[in-house]
């Protein structure tokens, strides 16, 4: 399926020095691919002057004329930037001039446009974010990871359908196992809403295996776990830090004497094996779910190759009719109900 990305060239800490870059070599790389790029004119065309003639009809740019800064309120970005790059981007989704948007900017913003713009499909009360966390067997996906800070049980319900479609759009296995995040595995443990969405998940269809607790989300046990967006959050951002800590004390330690040093030259093969396995980067791109058509927010702080991860996420999503498939099982869920 041919698929065309608007691509929210201004945003992130970076901006177009990595959004445009990235696009480029995406349109290189995928051929059934056609792109989108949503900013200000002046500045986006020289960045393509070069190359343009190589994609032709392929790379299109929309001017914009606004920004959505970092830092940037949802209704000041919403109410009273209706030209920004980012609104544009997520308007050609609905219009159906493309099949999915990826920015890097402001996430609050963006889930506020987004949902604006597109609505929420049938049956879809918030939409969720969902990401990629590297595990000892491959990844997991994680949801929600801080868009719905308190959320009722049937929010989690909607939550684990949402984030097995994502998976057996992405990962082609239809029947992906889910489980619900807690403090124990036993199903009198957790709070009220956390019990009684388990008692709505084992009864919902889906492949559900109970409650997993933290460190399960990292020896892979479940292909998706839920959790609230306070939670999930959390977990994320605890779980960078971890990862952070260690490679700064592992610096540390091979740099620390003479021995160290060539310690760490006869392990590089293996460090740079285990960099490139958890390599953040390669994970980068959360899914905006619940919505009409596929948004992908890509960390703000992305460089080339990680807002190029992004865009893979987005154009599989698209190609997989990810919205589609969360709104017929919902239906199907309704109808169970």
């Amino acid at each position: 399926m041919a698929v065309t990305l608007a691509i929210d060239a201004m945003s992130g800490d970076h901006g177009p020095v990595v959004t445009v870059p990235a696009a480029l070599d995406f349109l290189r790389r995928d051929a059934d691919c056609a792109i989108a790029l949503v900013g200000r004119e002046p500045v986006l065309r020289p960045l393509v002057a070069a190359t343009a003639a190589e994609f032709g009809s392929r790379l299109r740019l929309v001017h914009a004329s606004e920004v959505v800064e970092m830092d940037e309120s949802i209704s000041s970005a919403l109410r009273g930037k209706k030209d920004s790059s980012m609104r544009v981007a997520t308007e050609l989704v609905k219009n159906g001039e493309a099949q999915a948007a990826v920015s890097a900017g402001n996430t609050a913003a963006l889930m506020g446009i987004s949902r604006f713009v597109l609505k929420t499909l049938p049956g879809i009360e918030r939409p969720a974010i969902a990401s990629i966390v590297p595990t000892i067997s491959g990844y997991c996906y994680m949801l929600d990871l801080g868009a719905n800070v308190d959320c009722l049980p049937e929010h989690l319900l909607q939550f684990a359908i949402m984030g097995a479609m994502l998976y057996a759009a992405l990962e082609h296995s239809e029947r992906p196992s889910v489980g619900l995040l807690n403090i124990g595995e036993e199903s009198i443990k957790g709070n009220e809403a956390v019990k009684r969405a388990g008692d709505l998940l084992k009864a919902s269809g889906l492949n559900f295996r109970g409650n997993v607790e933290g460190d399960a989300i990292y020896r892979g046990v479940v292909d998706v776990v839920v959790c609230d967006g306070f939670v999930g959050n959390v977990a994320l951002k605890a779980s960078e830090g971890v990862a952070h800590m260690m490679a700064a004390a592992l610096r540390e330690e091979f740099g620390r004497n003479l021995l160290t040093r060539l310690a760490a030259l006869a392990a590089m093969p293996v460090l740079s094996a285990f960099k490139r396995r958890f390599d953040p980067r390669r994970y980068n791109g959360g899914s905006l779910l619940g919505l009409t058509g596929v948004v992908v927010k890509s960390h703000g702080s992305a460089d080339a190759l990680a807002f190029f991860c992004a865009m893979q996420r987005a154009a599989e999503a698209a190609r997989n009719r990810l919205p589609e498939r969360i709104a017929a099982r919902m239906v199907q869920q309704e109808q169970a109900a």
